[in-house]
């Protein structure tokens, strides 16, 4: 049986099955640029950040209706409790999607009705936090995102988001719309370290009041940024697999986990965009436990980092008291 996991950084639309999205992409006229589930692994052995997102914008946009969101959703909620999450926040990225007439309306209510079917059918908490994707998106656009986030509290959205190409795209001028949810109550949860150095986290904190940094890996260039996160306990998202087949860490044994590990940065365990990674919660942990990281302790991080309401803190605090992880987890030799 798979040890407790919780996961708060997965793309849905990067976690789509094949299968699911050539039905989608027949369903709803895109074209994708292979037919078969075989042929679209081929298509996602990326070479680079910018090969991922050609690939990213061939493949997604055959996703544009509530069913399509909805389904998602419930699907990837299916998988990653049969891989042990107890608990999952999941991105999803709506200013992608209105260049091809898809509304806000529409991304939203699906997603947040996939939230409450995961929640009847699979009996896993899930949240949600929209993606601002920079560089294809206005500052007004991301105002109106931020004002949707509000709007849909409610309903399972938690947390504003900041994603696409950080080379050249810096956070501090979607400031106002990171206003805009703080103030409405949504945590703000910015991708920030990836494939741009430290002034991108910092632009995060400083500039978007990050409460959690999505990867922020490259926070080891800079030895006081480290110290200054480890005693913030800012907890990063790390997606050691996603970072290896995009070239951020050149091999497993060279990925900057350990070295956040060491200076005392929570980080969580996350997938990233598993169907365009060849990856799914075990394989990532697998990969993280290789590199030192201890499973209970990434579970903690994951209760830290949660933007989840203290009744779901609570009952994951008690899965974790309840678990026996010295007796059930496996160790790092079984990788």
């Amino acid at each position: 049986m798979s040890y407790p996991k919780i996961e708060l950084h997965i793309h849905l639309e990067g976690a789509v099955s094949p299968e699911a999205l050539i039905a989608a992409a027949a369903r709803n006229g895109w074209e994708l640029p292979v037919s078969s589930p075989e042929a679209l692994a081929d298509f996602m052995r990326f070479r680079d950040f910018d090969h991922f997102m050609k690939a990213w914008f061939a493949t997604t946009p055959a996703l544009s209706t509530e069913q399509d969101y909805r389904e998602l959703v419930v699907d990837y909620a299916r998988r990653a409790a049969a891989q042990g999450a107890a608990y999952v926040e999941a991105i999803f990225s709506p200013t992608d999607k209105i260049a091809q007439g898809v509304s806000l309306d529409t991304c939203f209510e699906g997603f947040c009705d996939g939230v409450a079917q995961a929640r009847e059918e699979v009996g896993i908490e899930l949240r949600l936090t929209p993606d601002i994707t920079r560089g294809l998106c206005d500052l007004d656009t991301a105002k109106r995102t931020a004002e949707y986030a509000v709007r849909y509290r409610d309903r399972g959205i938690v947390g504003l988001g900041l994603g696409g190409p950080e080379d050249g795209n810096p956070p501090e001028p979607y400031a106002e719309a990171f206003a805009i949810a703080r103030e409405g109550g949504i945590a703000s949860v910015p991708h920030a370290g990836e494939t741009a150095g430290p002034a991108s986290i910092r632009g995060a904190l400083e500039a978007l009041g990050a409460d959690r940094i999505r990867h922020g890996v490259r926070a080891v260039d800079d030895p006081n940024l480290l110290e200054e996160l480890a005693e913030r306990q800012i907890v990063c998202d790390v997606c050691v697999l996603s970072n290896l087949r995009l070239g951020v860490a050149p091999t497993l044994e060279q990925h900057p986990l350990p070295t956040m590990l060491a200076a005392g940065i929570p980080c969580t365990i996350n997938t990233d965009d598993p169907t365009f990674f060849s990856c799914d919660l075990d394989s990532e942990h697998a990969a993280a436990r290789s590199l030192g990281a201890d499973p209970r302790t990434a579970f903690e991080a994951g209760i830290a980092g949660a933007l989840c309401d203290q009744d779901t803190k609570a009952h994951l605090r008690t899965i974790a008291a309840e678990y026996d992880w010295d007796a059930s987890a496996p160790s790092a030799a079984s990788v």
